[in-house]
């Protein structure tokens, strides 16, 4: 914490910002939002809070005038009842994984959806695309309306036939069993699942022949930075999209919400490659 918060300017003035969830130690949102506000003068500290009395976390944001807050597993869906207003986006979601505090008016936001689509459209254009969304939580909820709000051709492939076929159903896409996929015909995969974090680096979603050299594969898992996944895409002639970038996006979207300066998106990048340097 002291790392993160040195060299920061530090009185009555300054506002203060929070990650809230459990496990929260994990964490790299500190690291990344202290460097931009050091970086753009912005007089805020981001510290994280391990939250297990989400009632009573709400209640101390607006009791401490917390400007701004990220909200990560397991609240996200939980605080959305919470909130005095919901934006538009996370009630289609269905989860809210940013906070602001306006006078006392807490609404929220999603800025997952925002930063997954940031990440693949520095890579690929997406209408017109067809997608393979692998997965059916809440992070694919957040790429499934990403997708179809850019015009792309989304299909929702899951292990479980029935929570896939659920999410398919609510945005209005086809459907493929996991074991069922092979690949053939689909310009964009992204995996939204954990398999292939850390430790189960061995790990892939797919097989590699599903890959094909024209695709473009996103793996929103940041740790490790290279998955198994990505890795084989890579040597399979396959543009990459690692998880860094959607995490960088969606923080640059909560840091403009905040504070109303543009974020400076290449530095936090930097910062967060730095400190998973430090991990791994």
């Amino acid at each position: 914490m002291a790392s993160e918060t040195a060299n920061l300017n530090v009185d009555s003035n300054t506002r203060l910002y929070a990650v809230i969830g459990d496990p929260i130690a994990h964490s790299l949102s500190p690291v990344m939002h202290n460097a931009a506000f050091r970086q753009t003068g912005h007089s805020g500290v981001y510290v994280a809070c391990r939250v297990t009395d989400l009632p009573g976390a709400i209640a101390g944001i607006r009791a401490l005038n917390i400007r701004g807050c990220s909200v990560t597993i397991p609240h996200k869906v939980a605080v959305m009842d919470l909130l005095d207003h919901v934006d538009s986006m996370a009630r289609q979601i269905g989860a809210v994984n940013t906070i602001v505090n306006d006078a006392g008016r807490l609404s929220g936001f999603n800025s997952d959806c925002p930063g997954a689509m940031a990440a693949l459209l520095e890579k690929t254009p997406v209408a017109r695309r067809r997608v393979a969304v692998i997965g059916a939580g809440g992070a694919a909820r957040a790429l499934a309306h990403g997708v179809k709000a850019h015009g792309g051709q989304l299909t929702i492939v899951n292990r479980s036939e029935e929570k896939g076929r659920r999410l398919a159903g609510e945005v209005g896409s086809d459907f493929c069993r996991l074991v069922d996929f092979s690949g053939v015909g689909y310009d964009i995969l992204v995996n939204t699942t954990p398999v292939g974090m850390i430790p189960h680096v061995d790990q892939m979603p797919v097989s590699p022949a599903c890959l094909r050299p024209a695709m473009t594969v996103m793996d929103i898992v940041y740790n490790p930075l290279e998955t198994r996944l990505l890795k084989v895409a890579r040597e399979s002639g396959c543009t990459v999209v690692d998880g860094v970038a959607m995490f960088v996006h969606q923080g640059a979207f909560q840091f403009e919400r905040w504070t109303g300066e543009k974020a400076p998106v290449q530095l936090m990048k930097k910062t967060v490659l730095a400190a998973l340097g430090k991990k791994q």
